[in-house]
């Protein structure tokens, strides 16, 4: 019998074999975990229960649903000064390889897109001599091109820039953005919450003070974000279970993370490439436990650009209810070596999801249903990983 089906009871005599113990009833009876149950569970080797645990808690809120959108992702630019040790995709101008595009670039990249998506998703690098214009040039120019696809841009970082580069206060800058065409924020750049890390290998970037006041403010505006964290560098698990508790309190006190979505550092091609890539049991790990330990955090996000296929399609039985979208075009994860395709079709995201035995519920950037897909279950399509192989755990 599948773990998820037998009793809580057995359930907690199997967790106190693996160092889980109170674990199963607490989570079953919606009791808060803390943070010595969000150590515990990064240490746990017994991935089937923690996997199971994580599946009953996503049961509980979504049934048998997995949504995902149809989005589009335009990294707008690589130019950054932020020299990240962990990062393959930024540029300065003048490099090889180095980019920026213009409002109109955008405008007619989104006019030739998939004209059934109803996102677009645009992060980029950090580059202080781009005008603040420019930044509502290009959700303008979003806006233009498809009046109806709802504008997602800009992680902390980002706006972190943009504030400076207004010399406007945080809300100020954020009703222009919201009139030039912004609807949501992908609240990205916060890696992991600790200040030994980030001085070791991101000194430019701000910490994580500075993130959480941003992710506060933007909050109090009335946008949406999704919080992440970045793992498999060379943080601890301790530092994991802050970054974690970090996140908890803030939606304690703004409800405005819609999803968490573990990110699983690629070392290829940075300065970090000795670095092992985070196992499928670790990035199957990190989903459940943000499942678990992030309560108030409504979705789970398995992204499969960067966890692959394979570990995205079980990351759904494993307390994830979101596979991201069709993406389209990302970059900044493939320049750092994600193997993954850079788009997904509609069918090859209802095949995962069906596989999962899941039921496919298209949404849009707020989450809001679009369309459910309770039908039997179609025939197999051309799937670029087979979901169906046995996963190295």
């Amino acid at each position: 019998m599948p773990l998820v089906e037998i009793s809580i009871e057995a359930l907690e005599r199997r967790a106190e074999r693996g160092g889980l113990a109170g674990i199963p009833t607490k989570s079953e009876a919606g009791q808060r975990l803390n943070e010595a149950d969000a150590l515990a569970m990064l240490r746990c080797d017994d991935l089937a229960l923690l996997g199971a645990l994580a599946d009953r808690a996503r049961q509980r809120r979504w049934g048998r649903d997995a949504y995902y959108n149809v989005n589009i992702h335009i990294n707008y630019t690589n130019w950054c000064n932020k020299f990240c040790s962990f990062c393959a995709f930024q540029r300065r101008p003048g490099d090889d390889g180095a980019y920026c595009l213009t409002p109109e670039q955008i405008h007619d990249q989104l006019k030739a897109a998939n004209p059934e998506a109803t996102e677009v998703h645009m992060v980029a690098g950090v580059w202080p001599a781009l005008p603040y214009e420019y930044y509502l040039d290009i959700c303008r120019a979003a806006k233009a091109a498809r009046p109806d696809i709802l504008v997602k841009a800009f992680t902390m970082v980002e706006v972190d820039q943009i504030v400076k580069t207004a010399r406007k206060p945080l809300e100020e800058v954020l009703a222009d953005l919201k009139e030039a065409g912004l609807d949501s924020m992908p609240g990205g750049g916060a890696e992991v919450f600790s200040e030994r890390v980030r001085q070791e290998l991101y000194p430019k970037k701000m910490g994580s003070e500075r993130w959480i006041e941003l992710a506060r403010g933007i909050h109090h505006f009335g946008f949406k974000t999704n919080c992440t964290m970045l793992y498999g560098m060379t943080e601890t698990l301790e530092e994991r279970v802050d970054h974690l508790s970090q996140l908890r309190a803030l939606q304690d006190e703004t409800g405005g993370f819609q999803a968490y979505i573990p990110l699983a550092f690629h070392p290829a091609n940075t300065e970090l490439e000795h670095l092992p890539f985070p196992s499928a049991a670790e990035r199957l790990r990190a989903v459940a436990v943000g499942r678990l330990f992030l309560d108030n955090v409504p979705h789970v996000k398995a992204y499969w650009v960067m966890l692959g296929l394979a570990v995205a399609q079980t990351a759904l039985t494993m307390g994830a209810d979101d596979l991201d979208g069709t993406v389209t075009q990302e970059r900044i994860y493939h320049d750092a070596g994600a193997e993954t395709p850079q788009a997904l079709s509609r069918e090859e995201i209802h095949h995962l999801i069906r596989e999962a035995d899941r039921v496919p519920v298209e949404r849009d950037t707020l989450y809001r249903e679009r369309r459910r897909f309770d039908e039997a279950r179609s025939s197999r399509v051309g799937i670029p990983t087979a979901p169906s192989q046995p996963l190295a755990v």
